[in-house]
């Protein structure tokens, strides 16, 4: 069984499905969390407080807005700082839409570019520091099934999460000879509160969409990306690197 005792996780996004089932993996194992969302998140300082009191490990919610770049790595300078350095990175937060690329406004781009790739780099420059003087960590950058083309109305989603891939396959050539190992996973569809949210409408549809392209006909959980997570920042996976790691059934 993975092990993470005295490690310490920062994990963005933390509030979203895959956030809470991360969150309560990782702290099964062990990891002490910072768990960064929005700002007045639904329920995240509750949340911290239940992960913490569920696994007995120190659990904090990080109430942040990843869109701006140089603030965001000042807090994870600041949170390094407080606890002798981050371990763990995982970069989990995303904004998606779904609808045809014309009528995405330049700001919508720019703002999933930010938030789904650009605050990974500006995250990894302020932890990139410690780990290298521990000559260790983890840092894992989440893709996207849909950098497979065969996903309509999302182009500033697939060209923030081809961003992600490409600083994935960069950060592990560079950071590798300094102990960090730096992969990504690329889920596929993940039944989810997004999920429904983007598809309420036809939800249905949907389902069956998925289940028809995949190899196997079963939908995703949550708690099997969360697996995966785990397995890459355990010990366990200290000779993969600059990897992308598709759980996505089979496309």
């Amino acid at each position: 069984m993975a092990t993470l005792a005295g490690k310490t996780a920062l994990l963005t996004g933390a509030l979203g499905t895959l956030g809470r089932a991360q969150a309560d993996v990782l702290a099964g194992a062990g990891a002490d969390l910072f768990l960064l969302d929005l700002p007045g998140g639904d329920g995240g300082e509750a949340f911290a407080d239940k992960v913490a009191a569920t696994h007995g490990v120190r659990s904090s919610y990080v109430g942040h807005d990843l869109n701006d770049l140089a603030a965001t790595q000042a807090c994870a300078e600041r949170l390094a700082a407080s606890c002798g350095g981050i371990d763990i990175l995982i970069n989990n937060a995303a904004l998606i839409i779904n609808k045809p690329f014309e009528k995405f406004s330049l700001e919508e781009y720019e703002d999933q570019l930010r938030v789904n790739s650009a605050a990974a780099f500006a995250l990894a420059r302020a932890v990139a520091p410690a780990m290298k003087q521990k000559h260790y960590g983890k840092i894992v950058n989440f893709c996207s099934v849909t950098l497979n083309g065969r996903w309509d109305g999302y182009v500033p989603y697939v060209a923030s999460k081809g961003a992600m891939l490409g600083l994935t396959k960069s950060l592990a050539r560079e950071l590798g000879p300094h102990g960090v190992r730096v992969n990504a996973v690329s889920p596929g569809a993940v039944v989810s509160d997004a999920e429904r949210r983007v598809f309420a409408d036809r939800l249905q549809e949907y389902n069956d969409w998925i289940l028809e392209n995949q190899c196997l006909k079963e939908r995703i959980e949550p708690s099997q990306v969360a697996e995966l997570v785990l397995f890459l920042v355990s010990p366990s996976s200290d000779l993969i690197t600059g990897q992308n790691i598709h759980i996505d059934g089979g496309w």
